[in-house]
This record gives structure tokens, sequence and C-alpha cells, in this order.
């Protein structure tokens, strides 16, 4: 099963992770709570009252980049989208390969342990092996409308936040996508009901990780992700290094499990590494290339 939804963008704004934005412009996550603040002036005014003198200042220029925010994103809502390409897919776990639809989607798996006696896991492990019937696995890309990118191209601070309102919208978009696949098209979590809050701090059922998560690492796996999903249908591109484009994108995979969750793969070691390679159809040079954060020093 496999679809693609277009989103307006006022469509995808109470899903924007606020920390995440205002991370991305060097503020700690105290100062993102601007954004559960009802909008009038005295309510502002009391939250402000909150910090410390020595604060207020900066907690003043959260408060007016959110408005700036609002502002531009209130203005992209009529002229821009933001679009998403899902599919749903038969899968199983062959060892720490996935079997998705039939294609063989290779996986890494952990050799460092977090706390004693917890398992070295890779995300098969969330999936039913071939031995015990057919499972489920998702693939979701998603992306905004390239020229939202491009936009104030002679205004530095304007250019900066639109494309830091675009990241948050795809972001905004796979949040949103997960949750309508999860209760209505998948349907393992009909009676899900999370308020924003609960939906952003990820206490539903699954996970979501893109590619790049820690658990997730080769970005080599948008390649594999493309010939699944029709990333081109909602204007992606793919560089040689696997990067997508617009910036703003993102893609991965859903795994339904109640036991999935995320974990750092980390480091590897040589042996992992080259079978990895061999799995993926890659030279071990080029998959050193593409793993080089989680390649052991002796590797």
């Amino acid at each position: 099963m496999e679809g693609k939804i277009i989103y307006r963008i006022h469509e995808l704004t109470e899903y924007i992770n606020w920390i995440y934005f205002f991370h991305a412009w060097g503020f700690q996550p105290r100062f993102a709570a601007i954004a559960d603040v009802h909008g009038c002036d005295s309510c502002r005014a009391m939250w402000l009252t909150q910090f410390p003198e020595e604060e207020r200042g900066k907690a003043a220029e959260a408060m007016q980049l959110y408005k700036e925010a609002l502002r531009m994103l209130d203005g992209l809502d009529e002229d821009y989208r933001v679009y998403a390409v899902y599919r749903l897919m038969e899968a199983n776990a062959d060892g720490d390969n996935l079997l998705l639809d039939g294609k063989r989607f290779p996986l890494l798996r952990q050799q460092t342990r977090v706390r004693p006696g917890d398992p070295y896991l890779c995300l098969s492990d969330f999936v039913r092996p071939l031995s015990h019937g057919t499972d489920t696995v998702g693939a979701f890309a998603t992306t905004v409308d390239a020229e939202m990118e491009e936009l104030y191209a002679d205004d530095d601070y304007k250019r900066l936040l639109v494309k830091t309102l675009a990241e948050r919208l795809a972001e905004a978009a796979a949040e949103k996508t997960h949750e309508t696949i999860r209760k209505k098209i998948w349907g393992y979590a009909k009676d899900e009901n999370l308020t924003m809050k609960q939906l952003l701090r990820e206490e539903y059922q699954g996970i979501r990780p893109a590619v790049g998560y820690p658990s997730l690492p080769d970005m080599s796996v948008s390649f594999l992700l493309a010939e699944l999903l029709d990333m081109e249908g909602i204007g992606i591109r793919l560089t040689e290094n696997g990067m997508m484009q617009p910036h703003a994108s993102v893609c991965g995979l859903m795994f339904a499990h109640p036991a999935s969750r995320y974990f750092s793969v980390g480091k590897i070691d040589g042996e992992q590494l080259a079978d990895y390679a061999r799995r993926r159809g890659y030279s071990l040079e080029t998959m050193k290339k593409f793993l080089a954060g989680n390649i052991e020093s002796a590797s």
C-alpha cells in the first residue's frame, strides 16, 4: 500500500517541534516554551517574568523570533506546500537484513552495550523473522517546495529563518504522516489519543528512524529508499553522497513493534564493516566513506 499526501503549511504548524527550531538559532530548550504561551501580550509578559533578570533579554529575543516565525509561516501558507510519500510493505527479518516486498535492505548491529546485559540491537530485531510469518514495515519521505529554500536571497536573516522553518515543516510532515498511518492507514494504533506534547515526546507505539539517525546512520540507504518510494514524485533528488535535495527533506522507516525503540549503532569493527559492504554491494572503501563516524579506528 502506498500513497502521497500534500499539506498546506497551516495543517502542520501544530506539529512543529519548536525545541529543534530554537536550537538551530542557538537557544536552549527552556526558551522554546514560548510556543506554549497564549499569544496575548499579557501572557507573554508573564512568561518573561519567569526568567531571572539576566536571562530576560535572551527570552525576549526568543519571543520575537517566534513571533516572526509565525508571521513567515502565515505568509508562506498561500503559495507553498509540503509533501509526503509513504509505502507499507510486507516485511521479514533475515539476520541483520530486512526483506521489504522482497527487496533486501541491509542494516547495522550494535557492538557496544550501553548498559551491562543489554542486547546488541539492530532494527531488524523489531520485525518477524522468515520462520514466523509475514510482518509489515513502512517507509516514508517528506519534503517542501524547493522554491521555499531559495526565498529572501538578499536578506540573510529572513533566508536563514525560512530555511530553518522549512526543515521543521519537513519534520512536522513526517510526524503528521506517521500519526495518520498509525491510526488510519496501517491502523495498528486506531485508538491512539495523544496530546500534541505526548506526540512530540514520541509516546506512541512504534518508531520512525530517519536516515542519518543513530540507528540508521548510513546515508547510502537513501538510495534503497528511493527504489522503494517515489521520491522524485514529490520533488526529492539524491546527490551522489545520498543527501536529499531540497535540504529540507526527511526519509526513513516505520516500525510498529511495541518493544521497538531508538538506539545508537555506535562504533562497528572491521569484520562487520566488511560484511555490511558485501551485503550493500559496495566496495570497502566506498562503505568507509559513508560510515566514517561509525568505524573503529583500528578498522
